[in-house]
């Protein structure tokens, strides 16, 4: 029987319909060379069943005669400073002497990977998995050698100065790092040179606050000013909290770290209030939107059960993720109709909004609508001769669709349905981000910022954290940069919030949008896709 392995290695992302690697390098490959690896101790496991493969999106395949026995297995591995540092020293995990660690499996093993896909078929691919995030057996920095930076951009959102203060103490109590620094100000405070020092001290109470400790903005990210400032400031871990654009601008960050040669691990910390982060199964800060914004659901309710056809309308945020109005639909259970930006609508004719409020009105004497704001983005657009202004990111910014929705249904009913009818607006949404975590995302917070400092020290750069099916996985910035999560309509989290509310889908058909809509107007919509920061 003649068992090879062979396996092809590529320091790009991982070859998916996603990414366009460069041409990847070759070659039959001894188990020796697997000594190269940031863990010499890592041998693969051959099956003929089950082959496992190292890192960097190796496709390894067992070989019996001619026959190639091929799982569909790929490893989407995340940078390491060994990459382009081969001759980096390493060190002991001073973990291994904690009390807190003195557990049966304190370290992660380097072969413990987790899969993007859980539910699969008998027959079918093992798929995509990710690096398992924990503390390794080796590191990479001496404690005492440290100098680490955090640093807050884009909007906000509860439970950013929960990862703030446990990245700190998570660096000072489990590694012994005394040197850690706050970039105040966003990207642009790196060159501005607004910093602070950090201590388990001057966080200890941050996380009962709302906000950023650090303060934050949009835009100025430069890439070489920062990385100068990197360098000329001696630091060598970077720890970057924010949305999707500042996920770009850390993977920026790290391709000039990497073109230096410079000892910097660069690890992000995924933050979007609006859960639409790819990969990951939920960003920090949403169960605590999802909570607080029931308050406004309840006092809509309260609102027009307390009179005659009354029209509640609650706006959430959601710019083209619906996932905060879809799970406070579902928690409230006083609403009844939830409208979201991937589920287009109509409000007149036959299966419209209007039909369906004024059923509800006849039916329960009230009606509650919640409405994320992405939603109708093209009817308000089109009625408002709108013109795309973009905020200091270079984002467009969205339109109100909440008090268009407002007037649109005041007018119809008084004017045209000659219907008297007493509707509530109301707006949380500037209250809901500002407020701090809830107990769930304060755990989960935790668990980000620890994950992260557990990268870092390992000697991973150019990643960010997150759960991947409830198990925190080290993936690749360029990965959850890619595309949005987005609800999608075919789920069954969607069919469970129209069994709730038994609303229509309000899915007209394309000639019905092509009345109500110009082709204009949607391609001018197309062009005004928003990224998150």
């Amino acid at each position: 029987m003649d068992l090879s392995l062979s396996y092809s290695l590529s320091r790009n992302p991982p070859s998916l319909p996603l990414f366009k690697p460069s041409s990847p390098l070759s070659y039959r490959c001894p188990e020796r060379s697997l000594l190269n690896l940031p863990n010499p101790k890592f041998r693969p496991k051959i099956s003929l069943s089950k082959p496992l493969l190292c890192c960097w999106n190796h496709s390894i395949r067992a070989q019996v005669q001619d026959q190639i026995f091929d799982d569909g297995f790929v490893l989407e591995d995340v940078p390491h400073l060994t990459n382009f540092l081969p001759d980096l020293p390493f060190y002991p995990n001073p973990l291994g002497r904690s009390e807190a660690y003195a557990i049966k499996k304190a370290f992660v093993s380097p072969e413990d990977v987790v899969a993007e896909e859980v539910v699969v078929q008998k027959n079918s691919h093992r798929g995509v998995h990710f690096t398992r995030a924990g503390p390794r057996e080796r590191i990479y920095f001496k404690s005492e050698e440290v100098r680490a930076c955090i640093v807050t951009c884009g909007g906000l959102c509860p439970g950013i100065n929960t990862v703030i203060r446990e990245i700190v103490c998570g660096l000072h109590y489990m590694y012994g790092v005394e040197d850690i620094l706050g970039i105040m100000g966003g990207y642009r405070g790196f060159y501005s040179k607004n910093t602070m020092t950090l201590t388990p001290k001057v966080v200890n109470d941050i996380h009962k606050r709302g906000g950023t400790f650090l303060q934050t903005s949009r835009g100025g990210h430069d890439t070489h000013k920062i990385v100068d400032n990197i360098q000329d400031r001696g630091i060598n871990q970077v720890y970057i909290i924010g949305g999707d654009g500042t996920q770009k601008g850390a993977a920026a960050i790290y391709k000039e770290v990497e073109k230096r040669g410079l000892q910097v691990s660069v690890a992000g910390i995924p933050k979007t209030i609006d859960n639409d982060i790819a990969v990951i199964d939920k960003s920090f800060g949403f169960d605590t939107a999802v909570e607080e914004a029931q308050r406004a659901i309840n006092a809509a309710h309260v609102e027009v059960e307390s009179v005659e056809n009354g029209v509640g309308i609650v706006k959430l945020m959601g710019r083209y993720s619906g996932f905060i109005a879809m799970y406070a639909t579902l928690a409230g259970r006083d609403v009844d109709c939830c409208l979201i930006p991937e589920s287009p609508f109509y409000l007149e004719g036959h299966g419209g909004l209007f039909e369906f409020v004024e059923q509800r009105l006849k039916e329960n004497g009230h009606i509650v609508i919640v409405l994320a704001e992405g939603a109708g983005q093209e009817y308000v657009a089109q009625s408002m001769h709108a013109v795309g202004e973009t905020d200091a990111s270079g984002n467009r910014l969205l339109l109100d669709v909440g008090l268009w929705l407002t007037q649109k249904i005041k007018d119809h009913f008084t004017k045209v349905r000659k219907m008297e009818i007493y509707l509530k607006y109301i707006d949380p949404t500037y209250m809901i981000r500002a407020i701090p975590s809830n107990a769930s995302d304060n755990i989960y917070c935790t668990l980000l910022a620890q994950s992260a400092v557990h990268g870092a020290m390992a000697g991973y750069t150019g990643f960010t954290v997150g759960p991947v099916n409830g198990k925190h996985a080290y993936i690749p910035i360029s990965r959850v940069t890619a595309a949005q999560h987005t609800v999608k309509l075919t789920d069954r989290m969607w069919a469970r919030l129209l069994s709730s509310t038994n609303q229509p889908s309000f899915s007209p058909s394309n000639d019905m949008m092509l009345e109500k809509v110009d082709r204009k107007t949607l391609d001018m919509i197309h062009e005004m896709r928003i990224t998150s920061t």
